[in-house]
Parts: C-alpha cells; sequence; structure tokens
C-alpha cells in the first residue's frame, strides 16, 4: 500500500497556529482535494478536531490514545498508526493520505512513498505544529508548479510532489 503525506507548510515548516491552518489558500484547499478524494485519510485527534467534521469522500481515520473519542458514524478512530495501515491493506486499499497533524507526519515519513507539498512562501512565528523536514537523501523532487499571490491568495506558494528516493 503506497502511504502518501498531503501538506501545506510554510518556508519554517509551521503546518499549525491554535490548531488552525495559518492561511486560507483556495487553490490549495482543491490540490489537497484533488489528491485525497476518494482514499483514506489518516489524521491525529487534533487535526481531526479542527476540521469540525469527516471529510466527505473519504474514509476518515482518527489516531489517539484516547480510549473514548465521540466520533460519527462511519469515522474510524485507532490507537496505533500500524494497525490502522494493516487493517486498510487488509482491506485492499492501494493507497492511504496522511494529513497531520505534526507528529503523525513525524512518525510516518520514514514509511511515506510521496509528499504532496505545498510550499507556502511566508515564514510564520507563532506556529505550534510543524511539518518535519524532507531529507533529501531519502526524496527527490519529482514535479513543481509555482503560484504568485492574488487577490484570493495572500501568499505565494509552490506545489510539489516529493517521491521516495529508490537506492
Amino acid at each position: 500500500m503506497k502511504i502518501i503525506q498531503v501538506v501545506a507548510a510554510s518556508e519554517n515548516n509551521v503546518i499549525g497556529v491554535q490548531n488552525q491552518l495559518p492561511w486560507h489558500l483556495p487553490n490549495d484547499l482543491k490540490f489537497f482535494k484533488k489528491h485525497t478524494t476518494g482514499k483514506p485519510v489518516l489524521m491525529g485527534r487534533k487535526t481531526y478536531e479542527s476540521l469540525g467534521k469527516p471529510l466527505p469522500n473519504r474514509l476518515n481515520i482518527v489516531l489517539s490514545s484516547q480510549e473514548e473519542l465521540s466520533l460519527p458514524e462511519g469515522v474510524l478512530h485507532f490507537h496505533s498508526i500500524n494497525g490502522a495501515l494493516k487493517i486498510l491493506e487488509d482491506a485492499g486499499h492501494e493507497e492511504v493520505c496522511i494529513i497531520g497533524g505534526g507528529q503523525i507526519f513525524r512518525e510516518t515519513i520514514g514509511m511515506t512513498d510521496v509528499v504532496y507539498l505545498t510550499r507556502v512562501h511566508t515564514t510564520i512565528d507563532n506556529g505550534e505544529a510543524f511539518f518535519p523536514h524532507i531529507d533529501h537523501s531519502h526524496f527527490v523532487l519529482a514535479w513543481e508548479e509555482a503560484h504568485a499571490a492574488d487577490e484570493k491568495h495572500a501568499f505565494p506558494f509552490t506545489f510539489q510532489r516529493f517521491e521516495r528516493a529508490t537506492l
């Protein structure tokens, strides 16, 4: 099963402030939707809470060490990443998208095959959640597409696809 991380991060790798994205970039939201729709999305509890509801047209999986979570019907709760991944693989899923937060990204970067990164060209000083550094000895940049700031996008940003390097 292919493991894909989908994330937007500032130049200093901030992905969250007060459990929210520190920007509103409509084209990034479309990019996220394009790469996650129809696939299982795996996230931590805080990421799920920041969304406020399950993402439509995706199997939503929440990781949390809490025994009891109040989740809507159809949202799966797991205590471990490996447990969630095994169930998905056994069910025949070809891909899973890791969508946050920082701890989940750190714990899965070593097993990730592809990273879809929206690099937001700004620095966030009050960041609370961070994306791990992409080790270029393990990942190669396969594609990128730059976008300027405009009336709907306060910051310039670049869509990037990193693929695990083959040895």
